[in-house]
């Protein structure tokens, strides 16, 4: 049985929420994604609690992560993902717009699998998110049972 690669998008802003979905759409990927909108709903999805106590069993294929969000930052939200056993496998992509060495820096040692400096062309946005998308759930092959989480 084929695991659901869903993909989870960490993003506070409505607008490239909105692009990025359309992006994503273009690869069938759109009805996968589940879109948070700070680092604290981010947790609660990726731990089963809050409101997300109830959703499918199973990490997340890969999470977009924007760092400059309310409540809990993307970088805290990263920190958290590679201490934990259950999640470190889960590749994380940040898609952000800060260009910051120090972010970068930070982000790669904590284990970040990509940076991707969001592009301010609409075209270079869409496309940057189509290609994230399409390698992340539908190309790349994750570790065994990485998918699925234990209770």
């Amino acid at each position: 049985m084929t695991e659901l690669k869903r993909i989870l998008f960490v993003e506070d802003d409505p607008h490239d929420q909105e692009l990025a979905l359309m992006a994503l759409a273009e690869y069938n990927l759109a009805n996968e994604v589940v879109v948070v909108h700070d680092g604290e709903e981010a947790l609660d999805y990726l731990y089963c609690r809050g409101d997300y106590k109830m959703r499918l069993a199973g990490n997340p294929a890969v999470v977009l992560l924007d760092l400059k969000l309310p409540k809990v930052n993307g970088l805290e939200v990263l920190r958290d993902m590679k201490g934990d056993e259950q999640l470190r496998d889960i590749p994380v992509v940040v898609l952000t717009s800060s260009r910051e060495d120090s972010d970068l820096a930070e982000c790669y040692k904590l284990g970040v699998n990509a940076y991707v400096v969001k592009p301010v062309d609409f075209q270079q946005f869409v496309q940057a998110v189509k290609q994230i998308g399409a390698f992340w759930a539908v190309i790349n092959e994750p570790p065994p049972g990485s998918l699925r989480r234990s209770k």
